[in-house]
């Protein structure tokens, strides 16, 4: 059982200010900020969306009338605490860029096409032993005017809720071997090289589907030296 907390672990996530990244730049917090204590409602009240999930959510193949286009992928892993135990009935959520590296999003109009059977979004609940499972198109690069020629690596963005509304992380997994990993201000504001790895998926042939699909393993550490960055610390 871990008795104390390592906060040196924190170390790991990404600053609110990476100079890089641009946007961080207007957001980031100008002063140091202030803890406040949480309130009996915010640590009990409802969790999120735990209840609707439904047992195809987590299927982003099968959410249209017909397929949709590009590479069809499997995605899983387990989500862990620090002690390498998993974490079970944990709200896990995606949401993606299509094949050709374009959301659903009306900020997004950058000329590639939309899919109109790829929703990019899909949630499941870990099971007992804090296992997930997704099927989904593994997602394009896309261009993101953050400097001259800068396009974000393929990635997938998750979440995953807790015991309560406000326990909530976010962070990408990305894919083997990208060659955009050097170019990419969000991948590297982590600034922890083994860190940066934890975000990085691994090829799980022993689990791909002959004949059907390829399989990437992405195990979420909640917290502990071998945590996953998330976006949200």
């Amino acid at each position: 059982m871990t008795l104390i907390y390592p906060v040196d672990s924190n170390d790991i996530h990404p600053a609110r200010l990476s100079p890089a990244y641009r946007s961080s730049i207007k957001r980031a917090p100008q002063k140091p900020l202030i803890p406040m204590r949480h309130t009996l409602s915010e640590l009990t009240g409802p969790v999120y969306g735990h209840e609707t999930v439904r047992a195809h959510d987590n299927d982003l193949t099968i959410q249209a009338k017909g397929e949709p286009l590009g590479e069809r992928i499997i995605v899983h892993g387990y989500v862990l605490d620090e002690d390498g135990r998993g974490v079970p009935n944990t709200l896990v959520e995606l949401w993606q860029a299509n094949a050709c590296g374009r959301y659903i999003h009306v900020v997004d109009q950058h000329p590639a096409p939309l899919d109109p059977n790829f929703t990019g979004a899909g949630r499941t609940q870990s099971d007992a032993n804090g296992y997930y499972k997704f099927i989904t198109i593994k997602p394009g690069a896309y261009p993101w005017g953050n400097h001259h020629n800068a396009w974000r690596p393929a990635h997938i963005h998750f979440s995953v809720f807790g015991h309560s509304f406000v326990s909530r992380l976010v962070t990408q997994m990305y894919f083997p071997g990208d060659p955009l990993f050097p170019f990419d201000p969000i991948f590297n504001s982590v600034t922890d090289e083994k860190a940066r790895a934890r975000m990085i998926s691994s090829f799980d042939l022993d689990n791909t589907k002959p004949e059907w699909a390829l399989c990437y393993r992405f195990d979420i550490v909640l917290r502990g030296r071998n945590a996953t960055p998330m976006e949200t610390k």
